[in-house]
C-alpha cells in the first residue's frame, strides 16, 4: 500500500489558478449545500455519492462508519458502473481492520492501490469489500470533527489520475464539511433515540399507574387468600425467584405487585413483560434489547426490559409461553445477571428481581420436552399457588362490592347496593374466568344499572361465562335460580321458540362456537341471544324434560 503526501503545488498561471480556485469553491458550496442539512445517514450517503460522481467522476463512494458500539462498521455504499443501474448497499463489517486502524490511527489522505494487496490483506473484511469491486485504486478520506475521527470516506476509481494532489486537497474540505454533516445526523439519531425512549418509557410508565390504580387493592378474606398473602410477606423481603401459579384471571400479576411492594425494591417501578403477547421473534429484542442495525428495522438502539428493570423487579407473565430457543438465553441471564444486546458482545451487568408467574403446568410441560428442566428449577425457587375463585367463594361478596364501587366511580354512576340474591347467585358459580371474569360481569352490571341499586340479570350469566362444553356446571346452577316469566306469543313465535329450544338442547346449551346453537341455526350469535331475550327463553326451559 502506498502512502500519498499531499502537496499543493500546480503549474498553472495567476488566472487559471484563480478560475480554478472559484470553481474548487463553488464546488465546495454545493456539496456542503446539499449534505449540510442532512439528518438520516442513508440520505446524507446517497446524496454525498450523487455530488462526488458529478464533479469527479469517481464511480465507487462509500461512507464507512462505526456504530455506537464501536464493534462493527456501517458502509453506506454507491457504485456507478457503466451503462447499469446504480447500485445502492448498506452493510456491517468487522471494525477489526489494519487498514482502518491505520486510518483512525494516524488520520490522513490515504491512496490504496489494488496491485500492491499482499496474502495477508485477505483476512481484512475491509479491503475484502473493495476487492469486489475490481476496481485498481482507492482513496481514504478520514472524516474528523472536533479532533475526533468519525469515520472514512472510501472513494474508489478505476483512472488514477482523479486523484491527483489537487483533487484531493480539494476532497479533503470536502470530507471536513461531510465531518460536520454526520456530527449534526449522529445527534439527531441521539435526539431521536433518547426522544423515542422517553416516548416509550413514558407510555410504559404511564400503562403502569394505571394498572396500579386498577388492582390498589387485594380484596380477599378467605382462609386460602390469607394463606397466599402470609407466603408473599414472607418472601417479598428477600430477593429469591418466585414463581407465580394460578389460574387465568386469578390476580397473578396483582401478587407480584405486592411483592414488589413489599421489597427493598419499591422505590423503582416494577417492569412487566407478557411474554405471550409479543411474537417469538420479537421476545428476545424485547427482553434483552437491541443495537441499531441489529436486524431488519432496528432503525434504532433499544434498551431491554432487563436493563430498564435493573435495581428494581421484573415480572414476567405467561413465562410458559417462552420459546424453547430462548430458554437458555433467559436462564444464563439468571444465572450470571447480565446480558447482551441483540447486535452487540458488549456485556451489561443486570441487578434485577425475577418473579414469574404461568398458569400452564410447567412440571407436566418439563416432562414432554416443552420446556427446560434447569429453567424451571430456577424459576421455581419460592412458587406461590393462587386458588380459583370458585374454591373461595366467601371472596365474592366483598369482590362483588369492590368493583361495584370501583367501576361505578369510574363510569361517574352512583349505586348504593347490591341485592343478596345477586350474591347469592354469583357465589354459586364456578368462574372459569376467576376474578378477572367476575370483574367483567359487573362492569356489564353497572353498565346497565338505571337506578341505585345493582341490576344484575340472572340471564346475562349464561351468556358472559366461559364457553359451557368446558365447564357445564353453569347450566345445571342457573337452571335451579333462574325464574323466567312467561311469555305469550303468537303461534309462529311459539313455533320458532319450541324450535330455538330443541337445537339448545341438542347443543347442551351451547350457543355459540362450531357446535353451538347458533350455528345449527344458521344464525349469529348475537341474533341467536335477541330472539331468545325476545321469545322468553331461558335456561330452565332448556333443561325441562331433559
Amino acid at each position: 500500500m502506498a502512502l500519498l503526501h499531499i502537496e499543493q503545488s500546480t503549474g498553472l498561471d495567476e488566472e487559471d489558478a484563480l478560475r480554478q480556485e472559484l470553481e474548487n469553491f463553488r464546488i465546495l458550496v454545493d456539496v456542503t449545500n446539499t449534505v449540510i442539512a442532512k439528518r438520516d445517514l442513508t440520505e446524507l450517503s446517497c446524496e454525498l455519492s450523487d455530488e462526488i460522481h458529478h464533479f469527479f467522476n469517481i464511480s465507487y463512494i462509500s461512507l464507512d462508519l462505526p456504530d455506537n458500539t464501536n464493534q462493527r462498521l456501517s458502509r453506506y455504499t454507491t457504485y456507478f458502473k457503466s451503462s447499469q443501474k446504480v447500485q445502492r448497499t448498506q452493510e456491517s463489517l468487522s471494525l477489526d481492520s489494519p487498514t482502518l486502524s491505520r486510518v483512525f490511527n494516524e488520520p490522513q489522505a490515504r491512496l490504496i492501490y489494488g496491485c500492491k494487496f499482499n496474502r495477508h490483506d485477505n483476512n481484512d473484511d475491509y479491503i475484502g469489500a473493495m476487492l469486489k469491486t475490481t476496481l485498481p485504486t482507492f482513496c481514504l478520506l478520514p472524516l474528523i470533527f472536533n479532533e475526533k475521527v468519525l469515520g472514512v470516506l472510501c472513494l474508489g476509481s478505476i483512472d488514477d489520475s482523479v486523484f491527483s494532489s489537487k483533487n484531493i486537497h480539494l476532497l479533503q474540505h470536502i470530507a471536513a464539511r461531510i465531518s460536520i454533516a454526520i456530527d449534526n445526523a449522529l445527534a439527531y439519531e441521539e435526539i431521536s433515540r433518547l426522544k423515542d425512549n422517553l416516548l416509550y418509557e413514558n407510555q410504559y410508565l404511564t400503562e403502569e399507574i394505571k394498572n396500579f390504580e386498577n388492582f390498589d387493592e387485594i380484596i380477599g378474606q378467605s382462609e386460602a387468600m390469607s394463606s397466599v398473602l402470609e407466603q408473599v410477606a414472607m418472601v417479598a423481603e428477600s430477593d429469591c425467584t418466585v414463581l407465580i401459579l394460578g389460574e387465568t384471571g386469578t390476580g397473578k400479576e396483582l401478587i407480584a405487585r405486592a411483592i414488589h411492594k413489599m421489597s427493598q425494591r419499591s422505590a423503582r417501578t416494577m417492569i412487566k413483560v407478557n411474554c405471550a403477547a409479543i411474537p417469538s421473534g420479537l421476545l428476545e429484542s424485547d427482553l434483552f434489547g437491541h443495537e441499531k442495525g441489529a436486524f431488519t428495522g432496528a432503525t434504532a438502539q433499544r434498551i431491554g426490559r432487563f436493563e430498564q428493570a435493573n435495581r428494581s423487579s421484573l415480572f414476567l407473565d405467561e413465562v410458559g409461553d417462552i420459546p424453547l430457543e430462548l430458554q437458555a438465553k433467559l436462564l444464563r441471564v439468571i444465572q450470571e445477571r447480565e446480558i447482551e444486546r441483540l447486535g452487540s458482545n458488549k456485556i451489561i451487568p443486570v441487578d434485577v428481581r425475577l418473579i414469574a408467574a404461568t398458569n400452564c403446568n410447567l412440571h407436566q410441560m418439563v416432562i414432554d420436552k416443552q420446556y427446560r428442566s434447569d429453567l424451571y428449577y430456577r424459576l421455581n425457587v419460592f412458587p406461590i399457588v393462587i386458588p380459583p375463585l370458585r374454591d373461595r367463594p366467601e371472596d365474592i361478596p366483598p369482590l362483588v362490592k369492590f368493583f361495584t364501587k370501583k367501576i361505578a366511580r369510574r363510569m361517574n354512576r352512583h349505586i348504593e347496593s347490591v341485592p343478596t340474591e345477586t350474591i347469592n347467585l354469583l357465589k354459586k358459580l364456578p368462574w372459569p374466568g376467576n376474578v378477572r371474569e367476575l370483574e367483567n360481569v359487573i362492569e356489564r352490571a353497572v353498565i346497565l344499572t338505571k337506578g341505585t341499586t345493582l341490576n344484575l340479570q340472572p340471564h346475562e350469566l349464561q351468556y358472559h361465562l366461559s364457553p359451557m362444553d368446558s365447564h357445564p356446571q353453569p347450566v345445571k346452577v342457573m337452571a335451579k335460580l333462574m325464574k323466567t316469566k312467561p311469555v305469550k306469543l303468537a303461534d309462529d313465535d311459539e313455533t320458532e321458540r319450541q324450535e330455538i329450544i330443541q337445537v339448545l338442547k341438542e347443543t347442551n346449551g351451547i350457543v355459540a362456537g362450531p357446535r353451538g346453537a347458533a350455528e345449527k341455526l344458521g344464525l349469529k350469535r348475537t341474533t341467536l341471544l335477541s330472539r331468545m331475550q325476545r321469545l322468553g327463553i331461558s335456561v330452565k326451559d332448556i333443561q325441562d324434560d331433559s
